[in-house]
């Protein structure tokens, strides 16, 4: 008799941070964290996504009674099942990371019940590890601020790093190739530059600060327009040097489709993409396309989906999120070298962490 899922737990957990932080075109005080337990035959399975409050709600209201009674490693018919249930909701947005929640926790305790560990279920080579990039350099950092963080990334032998530009929905452009060139200086020639403007410069804003960063050696130039804009990223990718890159907010397959023809590199995000199962879906779409992969943000759970991708570019090892998984969840792999070891232990091995409860809001 096959094991079938009986019960799903579902959490809701807030980290403020340090002080308000900002992008190009987001202010933020806090990350919330919905997570999802899932138990069969007295093994638990464990997911979660960065989402809103309201994401709690999906889960219990539309996807528990579709996987709850099922079996754990009827992945592919359940993740299909979900996105059926959803319909008249819309599959993208809010209900795409409950999705991602709940089929990262399936992921897990599938491995969990075969005893084996997540990454090689997936299909990663034994001693597989991924390189990271440090991502932060929020527009609201000082100069000391924003060189603390960047010796950290270097200390742990980051390669490469990203900083936020398009100030204020690119209205600072002065100080955004300011503070890339102050980067540039603090990691010399050998570590790769990268910057992120989500999506806060216009098409012609963009090609012309392109120039500027190409001048500066850097090699990544991220949502230098909105990614709903494909018109916008091709016109800035043909005139710049820097890859372009986009997707952290590719729902779907069909998402992903739409923007390979106009990035250099796909973002994937296994917290809004539909988790592991919509992450290696989008992953074969970029391959199609001859495309390298970037796994955006949640490096604890990107971990090991990237290390079974073969044409994986990195992680984003974004700051905030590397500061509070350590604190939501023990287990959570560490960063050595600039890469991520996925390790061992059956499952993703990462549990609910006892301190956790001081953050859950219900």
């Amino acid at each position: 008799m096959s094991a079938r899922v009986e019960r799903l737990e579902t959490g809701v957990f807030t980290f403020p941070t340090a002080v308000p932080e900002a992008d190009g075109t987001l202010t933020w005080d806090a990350t919330t964290a919905v997570t999802v337990q899932l138990t069969a035959d007295g093994v638990t399975g464990l997911g979660w996504t960065y989402t809103s409050p309201a994401t709690r709600a999906v889960i219990e209201d539309h996807l528990s009674a579709v996987v709850v009674g099922q079996d754990p490693h009827a992945i592919a018919d359940l993740h299909e099942w979900m996105r059926r249930a959803c319909r008249n909701l819309g599959t993208k947005g809010l209900v795409a990371q409950a999705i991602s929640a709940v089929d990262i926790a399936l992921w897990d305790l599938s491995s969990r019940l075969l005893q084996v560990p997540l990454a090689r279920l997936l299909g990663a080579a034994p001693d597989a590890v991924v390189p990271v990039y440090g991502s932060g350099g929020f527009t609201t950092l000082t100069d000391d601020e924003l060189r603390a963080q960047v010796d950290g990334w270097l200390a742990a032998g980051c390669r490469a790093v990203k900083i936020k530009v398009g100030e204020s929905w690119g209205a600072n452009p002065s100080r955004d190739l300011a503070r890339a060139g102050q980067v540039r200086e603090m990691v010399g020639p050998g570590v790769e530059l990268m910057v992120d403007a989500n999506g806060g410069y216009g098409r012609g804003q963009a090609r012309r600060l392109g120039a500027a960063y190409d001048e500066l050696g850097v090699v990544w130039f991220e949502e230098p327009v909105s990614s709903d804009d494909l018109e916008g990223l091709a016109a800035v990718r043909s005139a710049v040097r820097c890859d372009v890159a986009a997707g952290e907010y590719a729902w779907d397959v069909y998402d992903a489709r739409a923007l390979c023809p106009v990035v250099d590199c796909l973002q994937l995000d296994a917290t809004r993409c539909g988790g592991y199962t919509g992450f290696r879906a989008g992953a074969e779409v970029a391959a199609a396309h001859g495309l390298a992969v970037s796994a955006h943000c949640a490096p604890s759970l990107h971990a090991f989906v990237a290390a079974a991708t073969p044409h994986l570019r990195h992680i984003e090892w974004f700051a905030d999120h590397a500061r509070l998984e350590p604190l939501l969840v023990d287990g959570a792999p560490g960063v050595a070298d600039g890469q991520l070891l996925p390790g061992e232990a059956a499952g993703h091995g990462m549990t609910l962490a006892a301190g956790a409860k001081q953050y859950r809001r219900r």
